[in-house]
């Protein structure tokens, strides 16, 4: 019994020193890879230069800026963010709703969709995508990751209009569970579109919720609330506001599992439709995997590592199976051809099908998070030698790895700055 033990603790330490040694060599790997050094430089040139969406877009973006912001605070004045954030709550509608983004007036000429106007913001106008239910959980986030990166709580008790900005929060959740909110699911809707996207089907525009909108229910909608909630916890010590958010955040998330979570398949449920369906007669939704939806409800804390370890082979064998560059493959398979109007008609385009690093970026940083930092390691491959190839952050990438869209979009600089931050924070420890 005694050498069947020691033979086990001997068995135990040489196992530990193995994995020891893997990872040292991983960390020293991550260290020296200078397309790393690279990429992170020229994030954080293109982050440097505003906060708008990048280029081809001349407006801000709450749902972009939330994906760029903590990178941002390195190389940005704190004060020009602070501002920036604040002007969202200037555009609070008397709803309480939140819009999408915002623009100075004289650069608001698309017409596609209605424009949202405040006197708290009189040189400014925003526009919202309607068929979405991210945008107050994106801004609610930018506050979190604003006030954890500067220290700068301050800002919740900025006056605007006679409220704070922390009383504009809560009012926002209060928006959400009011406009928003299925009472036979206990869950968010938005209108269906692909995954995380904003355009719906038999649209011309897309964007916008109307007579030809579906109600539907995702994952991804309801994975932002959860984080958001989470973050609002950390805002103040106010025990009734604290245990209003709790209640909503446990009841959004045991209701995200049970309603959205396909344990069986071990994949999340595309939608779940309240009220009529957009599919095609015969046409089995629950065939598609979205990887975009996956990775955030990853970050909202939805899945355990088993399940991460196995979406994530997912993701890679719907990567082979699509023969698209990188895991931020949107979806997989995609929408029939026609099925979405515009681009989206055929497969691999745009949001149905095509390959985001904007989302691919935050799978990474949930593998990293999760301590599967090889597979985190091995899998950001692709992103980098696209970024280096085309000297710049696409916002999308065809069959082939074409790239498309803007050529120094922000949210793809900034997930993968913050993934590279993270590949070196882990990398540091372990060679300490």
């Amino acid at each position: 019994m005694i050498r069947k033990t020691g033979l086990w603790m001997a068995c135990s330490l040489l196992m530990a020193c193995t994995s020891n040694n893997a990872n040292q060599q991983l960390a020293n790997k991550i260290l020296q890879d200078a397309r790393i050094q690279q990429v992170d430089s020229m994030a954080r040139v293109v982050l440097a230069q505003g906060f708008n969406a990048g280029s081809g877009y001349s407006q801000i973006w709450a749902r972009d800026m939330n994906t760029f912001i903590e990178t941002a605070c390195e190389v940005n004045d704190t004060k020009d963010i602070r501002n920036a954030i604040l002007l969202f709550f200037g555009l609070q509608q008397p709803n309480d709703e939140m819009v999408d983004g915002y623009v100075l007036k004289p650069d608001f000429t698309w017409y596609d969709n209605v424009p949202y106007y405040s006197d708290n913001a009189p040189e400014h106008v925003g526009f919202k995508n309607t068929v979405e239910t991210d945008q107050e959980t994106s801004l609610i986030q930018i506050i979190g990751k604003y006030i954890r990166k500067t220290g700068d709580a301050s800002i919740l008790k900025e006056n605007i209009a006679g409220r704070t900005v922390l009383q504009r929060i809560d009012d926002m959740v209060d928006y959400l569970m009011r406009e928003r909110y299925d009472a036979t699911y206990g869950l968010l809707y938005g209108a269906m579109t692909a995954d995380w996207g904003d355009v719906q089907p038999h649209d011309d525009f897309g964007c916008d919720m109307n007579e030809l909108s579906h109600k539907a229910i995702d994952a991804y909608d309801n994975a932002m609330f959860i984080i958001a909630l989470d973050y609002m916890q950390e805002m103040t010590d106010d025990e009734a506001l604290l245990s209003k958010w709790k209640a909503i955040r446990d009841n959004i998330y045991q209701n995200t599992r049970k309603h959205l979570w396909d344990a069986k398949n071990q994949k999340f449920i595309p939608h779940l439709y309240p009220e009529t369906s957009p599919l095609p007669e015969g046409f089995d939704e629950n065939k598609i995997h979205y990887h975009g939806g996956t990775a955030v409800a990853i970050e909202a804390g939805l899945l355990s590592n088993e399940e991460i370890a196995v979406v994530n082979a997912q993701m890679l064998e719907n990567v082979r199976l699509s023969g698209m560059p990188s895991i931020g493959l949107t979806l997989y398979p995609p929408y029939p051809d026609n099925f979405f109007h515009g681009g989206m008609k055929n497969a691999y385009n745009y949001q149905n099908g095509g390959d985001w690093t904007w989302f691919g970026g935050r799978m990474i940083q949930q593998l990293i998070a999760h301590g599967m930092v090889k597979e985190a390691y091995d899998e950001v491959q692709p992103m980098l030698e696209r970024v280096i190839a085309n000297k710049g952050f696409y916002e999308w990438y065809g069959q082939g790895g074409v790239p498309s869209g803007s050529g120094h979009f922000k949210g793809s600089a900034g997930v993968l700055a913050k993934a590279i931050a993270m590949l070196r924070e882990w990398a540091d420890e372990q060679v300490k």
